[in-house]
Formats: C-alpha cells, sequence, structure tokens
C-alpha cells in the first residue's frame, strides 16, 4: 500500500474521529403525554463524545421563557456553540442539556389552578423519568441542574421549591417570580374570567406559587440543600421582583448567589449569562 493511501486512510479516520466528538442538537423530538394528552416537544443537547463513550452524564435541565418554546435557547441562546466553548476550556463539564417546550396547548410550566392543566405534573412525571432513560443521564440529585430566563427562570425558581430533593443546584434568570398579594392574585384570575371550581384551593395554590411565600414557609434546610444563583439585568422590569427574593433569602441565611449586571430582558443578556450557569451547575456536580 502506498504512503499515499496510508496518509488518505489516516486523515480520514482522523476526520471521523472527530466528526464523531462533536456535539449533536436535536431540537424537534416528541414525548407523547397522557398528562396533557398529547405530543409535546422538547430539544436535547449531547456533549462531544457522548455517541462513542459508555458513561453516564450529568444534565441541565434548561427552561425556555413566555414566547418561545423548546428551540429558544438552541436558536436565540446559542447552547450548543456557548457549551461546546465552556467544556473545551475545562469552565464546564460534559453534560446533557435538555429543553422542553412549555408554550403549546397553554404558556406556562404551572398546573392551573383547578388542576385541570397540569404542566408541572408532565415535567416531573413524564418527561424527566422518559428523557433519564432515553440517554445516559446520572439521575442522582446531586447530577441535576435546572435553570431558565424569564417564565423560565420562575419555572426555575418554583420547581427547585417545589422538589428539592431533586436539583443539586438551581439557576433563575430574570426570573418571572410572582409575588403579587393574595387580593391581586385573585383579582387577576377574576380580570383573566377564570372560573375557580373550588375556593378551598386558592390559598394553598397561591402560596405554592408566590415566591416569597415559599421562601416563608417552605423548609430552610432543604432550601438551604439546592445551590442558588440569580442574575437578572439593571434595566429589566423584572428586577425588583428579584431582588425582594434575594433579600427574602438573605433574611433566612438561606446560601445564594445574586448577579446584578448591566444590562436588560434580552438574548444579548442571557448569552452571556449562560456560561456562568455551565460554570455553576458543574462546580456542583463535582467531587469536592
Amino acid at each position: 500500500m502506498s504512503r499515499y493511501i496510508l496518509l488518505c486512510l489516516n486523515l480520514l479516520f482522523i476526520s471521523l474521529t472527530s466528526f464523531a466528538q462533536e456535539s449533536k442538537v436535536f431540537d424537534e423530538l416528541t414525548l407523547t403525554s397522557k398528562i396533557l394528552n398529547m405530543e409535546r416537544k422538547y430539544a436535547v443537547y449531547l456533549p462531544p463524545g457522548y455517541e462513542t463513550s459508555q458513561r453516564s452524564y450529568p444534565v441541565l435541565y434548561l427552561l425556555h421563557g413566555g414566547g418561545d418554546d423548546q428551540t429558544g435557547w438552541v436558536q436565540f441562546g446559542e447552547v450548543q456553540h456557548i457549551a461546546d466553548k465552556a467544556i473545551q476550556e475545562g469552565k464546564a463539564t460534559a453534560m446533557i442539556i435538555v429543553m422542553p417546550d412549555a408554550n403549546t396547548g397553554k404558556r406556562g410550566y404551572f398546573n392551573d389552578v383547578n388542576n385541570e392543566w397540569r404542566y408541572e405534573d408532565f415535567f416531573f412525571e413524564e418527561l424527566m423519568p422518559a428523557v433519564e432513560k432515553k440517554y445516559r443521564i446520572k439521575s442522582e440529585k446531586r447530577f441535576r441542574a435546572i435553570a431558565g430566563l424569564s417564565m423560565g427562570g420562575g419555572g426555575t425558581f418554583f420547581y427547585a421549591m417545589h422538589r428539592p430533593e431533586l436539583f443539586s443546584s438551581a439557576c433563575p434568570l430574570s426570573a418571572s417570580l410572582r409575588n403579587a398579594t393574595f387580593e391581586e392574585f385573585k383579582q387577576g384570575l377574576q380580570t383573566n374570567k377564570v372560573e375557580v371550581k373550588n375556593e378551598s384551593t386558592l390559598q394553598p395554590y397561591y402560596d405554592r406559587h408566590n415566591a416569597l411565600q415559599q421562601i416563608a414557609l417552605n423548609d430552610i434546610e432543604k432550601m438551604k440543600s439546592v445551590k442558588w444563583f440569580f442574575d437578572c439585568g439593571d434595566d429589566d422590569f423584572l428586577f425588583e421582583g428579584n431582588s425582594l427574593v434575594h433579600i427574602a433569602m438573605k433574611k433566612k441565611e438561606i446560601p445564594h448567589e445574586f448577579r446584578i449586571r448591566d444590562g436588560g430582558h434580552t438574548w444579548t443578556y442571557w448569552r452571556t449569562s449562560l456560561p456562568e450557569v455551565l460554570g455553576f451547575v458543574s462546580d456542583t456536580f463535582h467531587q469536592k
């Protein structure tokens, strides 16, 4: 065999090996939900080397904001480029990133007040078990994190508050945090013409979906078991709600990182947040 042919074969092998090591993003995956009685879409980022390794990986659930869907972080957030760069530079560990769609049927990450639209139940009872079975994901708390922006930042905060046993870290970005009074909450239901079928459920529902109430009512040690990272721009219209949560957590002596940087409620801001998030959650995945 000539040296030329050997050289070509070596180059081909190197090329194929390099290709196999690339990350992959799939943004039109579907899951049948019995809870929501429909097909739900989600996107997934698989890190470089996933297809050629046998190892299992930690997972980050990354939630989009209102008006976007499972492709938001892929298209506008440039998740593949940012995650690849962070992993290559050693600033983040290789991880799987799951991005669900919360903008089909109804918008949002929670069950409704009548418990008829049960998105939160879908997330924990169907989506999470399905993806953690389908992909080689480490299913322990220490290897699972959650983050999101705006509406997804609110979802991040409340999911970690509701299920602290499942997440090692939570990173709400420019989070939509519900801090209305109980009377304002009831008025909002009337304004939106929501028929409440059982008035006795209103107070518990309010307590479960109000950020300051969650901090006031939840078990402090369980809240401390999650590592928290908040990030919000100084020109963001959600600045006040995020600041109130920061103050409430400080008063309860719940350790957390709180960042206020120059910027608004924009993808330009969140693209600069994502590398910090990847580094923060990676620290929780590592052995100390």
